[in-house]
């Protein structure tokens, strides 16, 4: 989604708490994973790969000059032949440690085995975090949670449109439009303050 649509999709949701959560949430992603740039592990549940915002945050990545927050897509089933990036199973989940982060989309409970993966990365120094239903156990485990349920205004890819692109724009430059035209108004303010030529 580009950065049109999200300014639009935040002014349909302004009065609602959708726009600052998914902020705060992106600022906890943003600040677990720049500062040690120990990776980003993406993983979904069995029947729910978050293919979608996995690739929103490899464009934010490259927009915002932050690659720590190019993610690594862990899958629930990996294939002979599959490419390498798709390749990664969830044994990369049981070799997560201190530095890294790990965020589980999950929009209902996963199942016993990736909730155990999850709490020995965290055991190990990882910081976990969780978007998606509001599973109790799923937010005991996560440092930083933002639950999304059927009650709620949006839906798991609204929200998912709103972190991701609220990850890199505290460090995106400014659109070069932009910033020319600030060059030239402050070029213009320079020439209407400056004290007037001297006289022949």
């Amino acid at each position: 989604m580009d950065a049109v649509r999200v300014a639009l999709l935040r002014e349909v949701l302004a009065g609602t708490e959708w726009p600052a959560a998914a902020r705060r949430f992106a600022g906890t992603l943003r600040s677990s994973v720049v500062p040690h740039g120990g990776g980003l592990l993406l993983v979904g549940t069995e029947v729910y790969e978050p293919w979608h915002l996995a690739a929103h945050l490899v464009d934010e990545s490259t927009w915002s000059g932050l690659p720590e927050l190019r993610p690594t897509l862990v899958r629930h089933r990996v294939e002979a032949g599959d490419p390498v990036h798709l390749a990664v199973g969830l044994g990369r989940i049981e070799a997560a440690r201190r530095g890294e982060t790990l965020l589980v989309v999950a929009p209902e409970r996963p199942d016993g085995g990736l909730l155990e993966r999850v709490h020995d990365a965290r055991r190990a120094g990882a910081t976990v975090l969780a978007l998606g239903g509001d599973d109790s156990e799923v937010r005991g485990l996560a440092h930083e949670s933002l639950s999304v349920t059927g009650e709620d205004e949006v839906d798991l890819d609204t929200v998912q449109h709103l972190v991701s692109a609220a990850a890199g724009e505290n460090s995106r430059p400014a659109p070069r439009a932009r910033r020319s035209f600030r060059d030239r108004l402050s070029r213009l303010a320079d020439q209407l303050t400056a004290p007037p030529p001297a006289r022949w």
